[in-house]
């Protein structure tokens, strides 16, 4: 198993939070979730800021738009990360309609408040069969409406501005895990059957049941995962 420490990055208006179910989980020691990246408003800002506090060589795994952040990272310290794992996350460019889509949401935030945002936003991002868990929408809810309108206004300018990552994928060559829940919309496992055959020898998981929200919606799958993706 690797000595070296894990960083788990959060994805879109999430926090450590959402690997606080993992963390627990996890049997492999030395596991940190980094917080956020404050106001970022590109992605390569978000890599750098988490470069200026980790450690010297690090594993790491993002989660959502955690995923396109780690994959930055790599781009710009690839001799530090040692293990990645990206989890329901994308490598498309910028889609047409994708602008319209995020800014038609900022203006619900604008117009009505973070929480009607929030409640707009999230329950696709969670298997159908979770979304009457009021422990975990409450949870989820709370920590995306902590986040704010100007966080959520912030990352969605770096993602509309996210840079190209195809390239990148081959030129990777530590040990990987791609990985997506088996209901996630946002994120399907095809999108993930396609990271991973850029990806030589990556490790291809899903997690059953669980939508985008992997990490709050399936915490022990996750960490399984996680778990052996350490040991690879």
């Amino acid at each position: 198993m690797t000595s070296h420490p894990t960083l788990l990055l959060p994805g879109l208006i999430c926090d450590a939070r959402i690997w606080e179910g993992v963390v627990r989980s996890m049997a492999s020691p030395n596991v940190q979730a980094i917080e956020g990246y404050g106001l970022a408003d590109t992605i390569e800002e978000m890599a750098r800021q988490v470069l200026a506090v980790a450690p010297e060589k690090f594993n790491l795994a993002g989660h959502s738009m955690g995923g396109r952040v780690a994959l930055e990272i790599f781009r710009q310290a690839p001799d530090r990360v040692q293990r990645l794992a990206l989890l329901d996350t994308g490598i498309h460019p910028r889609s047409s309609g994708e602008r319209e889509k995020r800014y038609a949401l900022r203006d619900v935030g604008r117009a009505k408040g973070m929480a009607a945002l929030v409640d707009s936003w999230l329950p696709p991002m969670v298997a159908e069969a979770h979304r009457a868990n009021e422990t975990l929408m409450r949870s989820l809810q709370e920590m995306c409406c902590d986040a704010g309108l100007a966080m959520f206004e912030a990352q969605t300018e770096a993602l509309l501005a996210r840079p190209e990552v195809d390239d990148l994928l081959s030129t990777i060559r530590i040990p990987t895990l791609v990985a997506t829940g088996s209901e996630d919309e946002w994120s399907p496992p095809s999108q993930h059957e396609e990271i991973a055959a850029k990806i030589k020898g990556s490790t291809l998981a899903v997690f059953d049941g669980a939508g985008h929200m992997a990490p709050a919606e399936a915490p022990a799958q996750v960490a399984e995962a996680l778990d052996d993706w350490l040991k690879s």
